[in-house]
Formats: structure tokens, sequence, C-alpha cells
């Protein structure tokens, strides 16, 4: 355990004189590091936090801690081993214990970013029709993919990410259906699918067509924002009713602890 101890505090030392230069051994490995980023990984980030927030810095502190930890857990199993015998099966097992453990602490942050978004998928939904009727206006006077660039600085900070990649993949050329389609697929909410049909069907065709189009896609996004009234109003009125409920509940009780006291007060009388 003491060596352990020393140990530690040299390599600590090292890194704080700059001896060992982590950031240049993190720059070194960076491409083998991105390896085994999550795919979604930025998205969720943005999805959090904001698209002020630097990823790639989240993700090399997600890296770092899981290192780190992995250090620690492997030498606390070498000081409970005999130096005869280091490498033997209960070092293996300690080395595939403190890789578990550091993958695990790497993972956690991640699954905690992805929790966070799959619990907001409800506001995503009733967001979504807002964000809807803005764009039909620029729509209007636009054509499709100006309208989704020029939506960008008012849409909900969750949906940035996902329209920045969708227009992106529309300037690189891509004039199938598949940009607005993935947008669908990173919001899996009630009708997005649909709409994002309707939005790519308004982006080609005649003059004519696009107005036809137009009224279709106006007559949805206004049914979408009556679901999402009602919605709010449910749950406004569910609130309300469980308000209500627990402050009978509460009077209710004080009422009985009060009768009961005045009847214990009766009898010692």
């Amino acid at each position: 355990m003491e060596i352990v101890i020393i140990g530690a505090i040299i390599i600590f030392i090292l890194v704080y004189n700059n001896t060992i230069d982590k950031n240049k051994f993190f720059a070194d490995n960076e491409k083998y590091l991105q390896l085994i980023r999550e795919e979604d990984y930025t998205f969720l980030v943005y999805a959090k936090y904001g698209e002020t927030v630097d990823a790639d810095q989240l993700y090399m502190k997600r890296v770092t801690s899981s290192i780190i930890l992995f250090f620690i857990v492997l030498a606390f199993s070498l000081s409970s081993s005999s130096g005869a015998n280091i490498i033997n099966s209960q070092f293996l097992l300690n080395l595939l214990f403190a890789t578990v453990a550091a993958f695990g602490m790497f993972k956690i942050s991640y699954m905690q970013l992805k929790s966070f978004y799959k619990a907001h998928l409800h506001e995503i939904d009733i967001m979504l029709p807002y964000y809807l009727k803005s764009l039909e206006i620029l729509i209007q006077h636009y054509t499709v993919p100006v309208a989704l660039g020029k939506s960008i600085d008012d849409a909900p900070d969750i949906f940035k990410p996902g329209l920045r990649r969708m227009i992106d993949r529309i300037n690189d050329g891509d004039a199938s259906i598949e940009p607005y389609m993935e947008f669908a697929n990173t919001y899996p909410v009630r009708d997005s699918m649909r709409m994002m049909r309707l939005l790519y069907r308004l982006g080609i065709g005649s003059q004519e067509k696009k107005q036809e189009r137009l009224m279709m896609f106006s007559k949805t996004v206004s049914n979408l924002q009556n679901k999402a009234r009602e919605t709010k109003y449910k749950e406004r009125l569910n609130h309300m009713e469980s308000q209500t409920m627990i402050m009978l509940v509460v009077t209710g009780i004080g009422v009985m602890l009060i009768i009961l006291i005045s009847m214990l007060m009766m009898f010692s009388m």
C-alpha cells in the first residue's frame, strides 16, 4: 500500500510539473480515443447543455477520468498481490476488473445524457408543432432549405443540432428525403415522420404544387398545435386535481388529529 501511495504521489508531481505531458499524450492518441466515441454523443451534449458547450472537451474529460480510475483500481490490485507471482490468474482477473470499472465510468455520463434526452421527448413533442408553425411562415417567402436555415436562430435549443445536421446534408447536395428522415429519427415524437415527409414534398415540384402542399402542411401543423394545447391543458388540469387532492388529504388528516387530541384531553380531565 505504501508503494502505491508513493507511486501515485510521484506521478502527480511529474504531471503537475509537466514532466509528463498528459495533453500531448491525449493529442497523440486522439484518433484512437475517438474510436470509442458514441455517434450521437455530440448531439446529446448539445441537447442538454446547448451549443455553447465544447463537446470535445467534455469527451476528453470522460476519457481522462476513466483512465485515472483504471490505474487506481489496478494499483490497489497490485498492492494486494505478491511480488513473486504478480503475473498470474489473480492479476489478470484484477486487470479485467479495472477495465470493466473504467469502461463503466466512461459509459455512465453517456447513459445520463441519453436518459435526459428520453425524459424530455415529451417536451419535444409539445414544442415541435410551434416550431413547425414558425417554419411554415418562412416557407411562404423562401424555399424550404433557406427557410430551414433562417429558422435555426429562433428554434428551440434542443432542435438546433438536428437542424444543422439536416441543413449541412442538404447543402452538400443530398436532394433525397434522407436528411429529413434523419431529423425525424433524431426526434421520434408524434407525427414527426409524417411532418418531415410533408416538408420534403414542399421543397420539390412546381410553385402551384407548393401552394397546395403548403396548405396541407399548414392544416396538419394546426392540428398538431391543437393536440399540443390539449395536452398542456390536461397536464395542468391533472396537476390542479392532484394538488387539490393533496390539500384535501392534508386537511382531513389535520382535522382528525385535532379531534383525536380533543378527545384525549377530555378523557384525561
